[in-house]
């Protein structure tokens, strides 16, 4: 099992890398950059795990990390270098190892970044029969005088979203306490979704690293919108000074949320504050610059823009 899974990781390494799988560390040699700065970070896919084991379907869960992973780090407008897994399963099973590391290596490749490293554990103390846990770190490095941060962003910008694919890889809880997590219940087809619950709830967390990289030079901020939502994310690049705005009518929130939100008779403000609701990634401009970004991105929309900060809320959605 190990010396597959090498050999999967061997097809992701770069140049600079010069020990990978098999090693006590991953060695990778650091060149082509006058001022780098590291970017790290690490996150876990959570409950859409037990969703995947439901239907016994892994091939999805590696894709899902790592994309969320690069997403991370793209907001401070990084290029991702290498990636480390972590698998915790109370039973190993060989078969569902290798579909996992199959996605990693897959979403590894798409972005040329390495999977330099990782580490399987069997922990029936643990992980009851076949539950896991599936965990992904990465490291990625921009220039210094490159970095995003959100610091010029000003009252008047527009804020520009990117439609996600579905729930990405959050707000699972709520959906299985609604739903249920029986391979029967994920089974069940829905017209508005035109596939079953289960297909929806598995599709892939979206990389959005190839459509804005050759962008970041004009983009004053990202916020990448994971688990909390719009009100949660947008904040956390923005200055005290300003807040967001946004007009949910500029975009179609896709019917797998609105399905959660009626069978689970969810109010708007809860959705909002769990979900992304149809939006992947927000990217912050100038006015100046919408026409050159919305052109280069045919399914982004403006979604709304930057206003003074007013009373307590960072975050109005209309």
């Amino acid at each position: 099992m190990k010396g597959q899974i090498a050999k999967y990781a061997r097809s992701t390494y770069r140049p600079e890398v010069l020990s990978g799988v098999g090693f006590f560390g991953g060695l990778f040699e650091f060149k082509g950059y006058n001022e780098p700065v590291l970017v790290s970070s690490v996150d876990g896919v959570g409950t859409k795990l037990k969703i995947a084991s439901a239907l016994d379907k892994h091939d999805t869960v590696g894709l899902d990390i790592v994309n969320h992973c690069v997403n991370d780090i793209l907001t401070c407008g990084a290029e991702p270098l290498f990636f480390l897994d972590y698998i915790a399963m109370g039973k190993l099973v060989p078969e569902r190892i290798e579909a996992i590391v199959q996605g990693l290596v897959q979403a590894c490749r798409e972005v040329g970044c390495a999977l330099i490293g990782g580490e399987t554990a069997q922990m029936p103390g643990l992980y009851a029969g076949e539950d896991y846990d599936l965990v992904g770190f990465i490291i990625g490095v921009v220039e210094k005088k490159k970095v995003i941060m959100g610091k010029t962003i000003t009252v008047g910008d527009a804020i520009i979203g990117l439609p996600s694919s579905g729930l990405h890889t959050n707000g699972y809880s709520l959906v299985r306490k609604i739903f249920g997590e029986t391979r029967s219940a994920l089974e069940v087809y829905y017209p508005e979704l035109g596939r079953t619950l289960g297909e929806a709830l598995l599709e892939p967390h979206l990389c959005y690293y190839h459509q804005l990289k050759p962008l970041l030079p004009v983009i004053k901020g990202l916020a990448h919108i994971t688990g909390g939502g719009l009100v949660d994310n947008v904040p956390r690049v923005l200055s005290q000074r300003v807040a967001a705005r946004f007009d949910s009518r500029a975009w179609v929130v896709p019917p797998s949320f609105q399905l959660i939100q009626k069978q689970g008779n969810i109010s708007r403000d809860e959705m909002f504050h769990v979900f992304n609701m149809g939006i992947g990634m927000a990217v912050f401009c100038s006015p100046k610059d919408v026409g050159q970004l919305t052109q280069a991105l045919p399914e982004a929309r403006v979604i709304g823009e930057v206003v003074k900060q007013v009373g307590k809320a960072r975050v109005v959605i209309e």
